[in-house]
């Protein structure tokens, strides 16, 4: 019996603390950033630069929180620096130091749901080029520009990064200071035929339900290694398919699987590696080789 009475407090505690609204957690934030100030993150402009299209924008919108509602902040500061990351034997590293972009006065935030301002910062492919200094002929798919933001108070103090880190108490809460836009290349057409898949499992007990989706046009498949170390999977792509997506699912063992994906061209387009990223694209659409 006692310890019936012990599993029912415990969950009269838990629905206690699941029944706190968001208002409580801004109750919460309202007593606990007196010596501070929040950036959160509470929507998405733009993730990544189209390599090929200088007018792509990577941008987020934030909610200050402080502890006078969101009144003493002045102004945000954008600053931005360029990571080389495709480097090869021989090569000169393109990557640049951190320069200031833009600002965005306080003046430009609107007061959001929960009465915080709330605005955008942003910036366009051009705009992280031109103050980074890096060339458009220098960026290669994989690189990537990184964005710092900087809160600066009415009483002179300056919040960023370096100082508040990434500020993580369940997902009400998101505010890096910090962010990578990479450079990423827009799909291409695939070679027409029948492409391969060839699966390896190291344990040789098959993928216990990881998979890859393909998805061609729309259309979505998904293969895997049934039993078994290895196999190999034949799928056809059509004539005039447009576009071309794999995405790794994943299963119980994740640390077990090797995959390769071979075109109707040859080249080998996905060679995969134990623990691959679940939902992240496979494919290298820079390469241009599919």
């Amino acid at each position: 019996m006692r310890k019936i009475r012990t599993y029912i407090l415990l969950s009269l505690g838990v629905i206690t603390l699941m029944a706190c609204s968001e208002e409580k957690i801004v109750d919460d934030v309202q007593a606990t950033v007196g010596r501070g100030l929040i950036l959160r993150t509470v929507g998405t402009i733009g993730d990544s630069f189209s390599i090929s299209d200088t007018g792509s924008v990577w941008g987020k919108t934030l909610e200050v929180q402080d502890a006078e509602g969101g009144s003493l902040l002045t102004e945000i500061k954008l600053f931005v620096s360029f990571t080389d990351n495709t480097i090869e034997d021989g090569d000169p590293d393109f990557s640049a130091d951190e320069a200031e972009l833009s600002t965005f006065s306080a003046s430009a935030f609107a007061p959001g749901p929960f009465g915080f301002p709330r605005g955008d910062v942003s910036a366009s492919y051009a705009e992280a080029l031109a103050a980074t200094g890096v060339d458009f002929d220098n960026v290669a798919g994989g690189d990537a520009f990184n964005f710092r933001l900087e809160a600066i108070l009415s009483d002179g103090r300056v919040f960023t990064n370096r100082l508040a880190g990434t500020v993580a108490n369940g997902s009400f809460f998101s505010s890096p200071f910090a962010y990578t836009s990479p450079i990423v290349c827009p799909p291409t057409a695939p070679t027409a035929g029948d492409w391969t898949i060839d699966f390896q499992d190291s344990f040789g007990d098959g993928w216990n339900n990881a998979a890859l989706t393909v998805d061609i046009d729309g259309t979505s498949t998904d293969y895997t290694l049934a039993a078994g170390s290895a196999s190999t999977e034949v799928f056809t792509v059509p004539a005039g398919a447009e576009v071309i997506s794999i995405i790794f699912v994943s299963g119980d063992f994740d640390e077990e699987v090797t995959a390769q994906v071979t075109s109707a061209n040859g080249n080998v387009i996905v060679d995969l590696q134990p623990s691959p990223t679940a939902g992240a694209e496979l494919i290298d659409y820079c390469l241009g080789n599919l």
